[in-house]
């Protein structure tokens, strides 16, 4: 976020000085908080709304906060002692304010205020209050201006008041809230200058009249330069859309067909044309662009240097590098003999987790928001078609390590997915298998470096497809 373009108001600058020691303590406890294991050196306000005066009985309080924290130096690196600051991330904040806290709120306290322009009130995470939560769905169903919020919808799109709200609880890195099984909201908690993918493709898509994808209804944004913002100077906050109620979870269905006994290769072609629809839609709806020589040699060789960054965070990973880097290799090697892709916007983070089958048997594609801890602007770039069969291939073989490793089952479903992607597309991704493999090298590399940092005990899954991808004989085993 350009901080040259930001002038908190005083407004702003007292009632983040009132909440400092709180957040403090309170912001690193959250799932959606990206900074764990380091200090928080400094919280700067961004912009401060109150969409309920804080005088009322119960006040809300919409933050955007910028939090800056050290960064350790690399271990070896000779630097001990001395740290560096990482980039700094803007936060969304939606924040309750009361005098006193009734029991039942009692798990969204953040905690009472002794100074500054809160003093004497509690203050508590908003989403888990009903009243509150309700609140934003209105100013939804409302176009306009609030501060610096921009309220948005599609007034073809009938959104009832009074839908009760449920906040959900599975997500990792943003926050959604059910209103009567009728709308999901999900907000941004990590927010960049510029259209998220989450909201800006289902848009597209929803022009394209693509049925894959639910269509937003509401979304809303902060305009935060001064003068007219355009879209490249406004963060997107949230996006209202249809809830699937009864839909099932692509991943727990497959987990469930898989223990019973079932094959899931029908579901995983239809999958595949599903995603070959999507594919089509957004090629469509946003330019495409041809990959030359000189761009298929910077993925190239983007893929090695994040392989790089791995091996040395990772030691299991390291005998494998250089079988690894020969997919990287092998892609520019093609692009130096003059063959090109194909490149447009993709999904960018797909796996069975992002896929919903209707009560009816159709699939649909949800969270478009691509890989969350990469920069906005990388996560819009025009992408091989092939990154997001790679990621759904990888899904596959998770889904394959679960319980008892089963690699029939999901070399069944890959197989079945390409063939039913080819059916739409008229091209099976594995006519392609240098660009194919590059991209799920590169996606086991990054499953690597995540497991190893957040869930230690699943990192022989992508260690097996790591094996197998080095060259280094089939993964025989992932447990």
């Amino acid at each position: 976020m350009s901080e040259a373009a930001i002038h908190p108001s005083a407004h702003a600058t007292a009632l983040l000085a009132s909440l400092d020691p709180l957040l403090r303590q309170w912001l690193p406890r959250q799932r959606w908080f990206a900074g764990k294991g380091r200090p928080i050196s400094a919280l700067e306000a961004v912009a401060a709304t109150e969409l309920l005066p804080r005088s009322a009985p119960t006040g809300l309080l919409h933050l955007l906060l910028r939090v800056r924290q050290p960064m350790a130096p690399p271990q070896g690196s000779g630097l001990d002692g001395v740290t560096a600051e990482r980039p700094t991330d803007c936060y969304q904040l939606l924040i309750g304010v009361r005098r006193t806290l009734p029991p039942r709120l009692a798990p969204a306290l953040i905690g009472h205020v002794t100074e500054g322009p809160l003093a004497g009130q509690t203050v508590y995470d908003a989403l888990l209050d009903p009243r509150l939560a309700g609140l934003l769905l209105e100013r939804l169903r409302m176009p306009g201006r609030h501060g610096v919020l921009r309220f948005e919808r599609d007034m073809a799109v009938e959104i009832p008041s009074g839908l009760a709200p449920r906040p959900l609880t599975c997500e990792q890195s943003n926050s959604s809230l059910v209103y009567g099984d009728t709308f999901i909201l999900k907000l941004f908690r990590r927010v960049q200058p510029g259209l998220n993918p989450d909201l800006e493709l289902p848009l597209r898509l929803a022009r394209e009249g693509c049925a894959r994808v639910p269509a937003p209804a509401a979304w809303f944004l902060a305009d935060l330069a001064s003068g007219p913002a355009a879209p490249e100077e406004s963060c997107s906050l949230g996006v209202l859309q249809p809830y699937l109620a009864g839909a099932d979870d692509g991943w727990e269905l497959a987990l469930r067909m898989r223990d019973k006994g079932e094959a899931f290769t029908g579901e995983a072609r239809a999958l595949g044309r599903a995603t070959a629809e999507v594919h089509a839609a957004l090629a469509t709806a946003l330019p495409t662009v041809t990959l030359g020589r000189a761009q298929v040699e910077l993925v190239a060789d983007a893929m090695a240097e994040r392989l790089t960054a791995a091996a040395q965070s990772v030691p299991a990973l390291r005998p494998y590098a250089p079988g690894l880097l020969t997919a990287f290799e092998a892609l520019a090697d093609l692009g130096g003999e003059g063959l090109a892709w194909q490149a447009q916007r993709v999904h960018g983070d797909l796996h069975l987790g992002q896929c919903l089958r209707s009560p009816d048997g159709e699939w649909s594609l949800i969270d478009f928001e691509g890989e969350p801890a990469r920069p906005l602007t990388e996560r819009r770039l025009p992408q091989p078609p092939a990154r997001d069969v790679a990621g759904m291939l990888r899904s596959f073989d998770y889904a394959a390590s679960h319980g008892t490793w089963s690699p029939g089952w999901a070399e069944e479903c890959r197989a079945a997915y390409c063939s039913g992607y080819a059916e739409v597309a008229g091209r099976d991704p594995r006519t392609d298998p240098v660009l194919l493999r590059a991209h799920e090298t590169d996606k086991a590399v990054y499953e690597v470096l995540y497991e190893a940092r957040h869930r230690p005990d699943w990192l022989p899954v992508p260690l097996a497809a790591v094996r197998r991808l080095a060259g280094d004989g089939p993964a025989d085993e992932a447990h």
